[in-house]
């Protein structure tokens, strides 16, 4: 199958490992940043055909998995509403808050439905124009301009009832957030999808700011040993950039339609990550002229503060400090069928990618 089968061709995997084995000279440490990446990497066994002078790091790639427990209690005080339609992505609703997950107030009687984009929850707003429909939008630049359309599409046709509980966020802030704090990384694996979006400009600030380098890669296994070796010779050069190996998908401007539609739609706003708190212009919410469609804004509600379970380490895995075998939670407590962190819900996450392939402490 064309852009598979060459993208898994034994021989070239083969080589292409022998070739960052004899490159790597020294320690490195990379990490991904897309939820895809980490999925990928440990479906092919990609740390098995590494020498052990390499580090791969899972960061906060997974949107799921950095969506706090205040858009969760949030979600899961509007489900409590009987005028209030919740409508989410599937993963989403197996997250715990702080006291429960929309999981288990849509089995108690709330109406809770999973959709596959927000114009699916557009339309359950136009057949239910007596409800009030709250599309829980998470995601990052690569499902934004979906929701973005919808709004723009919600406008334009009057339908009032439909709202969007904001938890979009945007790559760069969380990455310079990590790099900032002072987590030792010598390059990331890019996201591609995201990239597809963006273009590859939003990562340059890295190398120039931080000198640390960059590839946006692809999903298969030869996409990610080409960008580990090409992020091994930017270390060996001393020479830091930004670099695209994904380019059968992602060009150097990204998608401007998409683009424009973030931009109309959309304003930057600071945004609480799992495992970050605050970061500032981070998130993403409907502008002025969409403001209608915000429903904290429109629908506010009361949600109290609640602490994070100490014992989960999911702020550490998505840091990049800690990794999930180092959670004493981990495959004890804390399952795909009995998740106590975000990071073991989603198939994008790093505890549920460890305990899927199998990776023992």
């Amino acid at each position: 199958m064309k852009y598979i089968d060459e993208y898994r061709d034994r021989a070239l995997i083969t080589k292409l490992a022998g070739k960052i084995s004899a490159a790597a000279s020294r320690e490195y440490t990379f990490m991904e940043v897309c939820g895809g990446h980490t999925s990928a990497i440990h479906r092919f066994g990609i740390p098995s055909l590494l020498p052990k002078n390499i580090k791969l790091l899972s960061g906060p790639g997974c949107p799921v998995c950095v969506t706090g427990t205040d858009v969760i209690d949030r979600a899961v005080a509007y489900s409590g509403m009987d005028d209030v339609i919740i409508t989410t992505f599937g993963d989403l609703i197996r997250v715990p808050g702080s006291e429960t997950s929309l999981e288990r107030k849509k089995e108690s009687g709330s109406d809770i439905r999973i959709v596959f984009s927000a114009l699916d929850a557009l339309d359950i707003a136009r057949s239910n124009p007596v409800k009030r429909i709250i599309f829980i939008g998470i995601g990052f630049e690569t499902t934004a301009p979906g929701t973005a359309v919808t709004i723009k599409e919600a406008s334009k046709a009057g339908i009032n009832n439909f709202l969007v509980l904001g938890a979009h966020k945007i790559m760069p802030p969380a990455m310079e957030a990590i790099v900032s704090e002072g987590t030792r990384i010598d390059g990331f694996i890019c996201p591609g999808h995201v990239a597809a979006i963006t273009g590859s400009s939003i990562f340059d600030f890295l190398p120039g700011r931080y000198r640390t380098g960059c590839v946006v890669t692809g999903f298969e296994p030869v996409d990610i040993l080409q960008a580990l070796l090409m992020l091994i010779d930017q270390v060996n050069n001393a020479d830091p950039k930004v670099e695209i190996q994904y380019k059968r998908a992602v060009p150097a401007e990204g998608n401007r339609l998409a683009q424009k539609n973030m931009k109309e739609i959309f304003v930057t706003s600071d945004a609480v990550w799992r495992g970050f708190g605050l970061i500032p212009a981070s998130g993403l919410r409907p502008g002025k002229e969409y403001e209608r469609f915000d429903a904290e804004l429109s629908l506010p509600v009361e949600v109290p503060f609640h602490e994070e379970n100490r014992n989960c380490i999911c702020p550490e895995i998505l840091r990049g400090l800690k990794n999930p075998g180092d959670c004493p939670l981990f495959a004890v407590a804390c399952s795909p069928g009995n998740p106590v962190g975000a990071c073991m819900v989603s198939a994008e996450g790093a505890c549920n990618a460890w305990y899927k392939y199998k990776l023992e402490k």
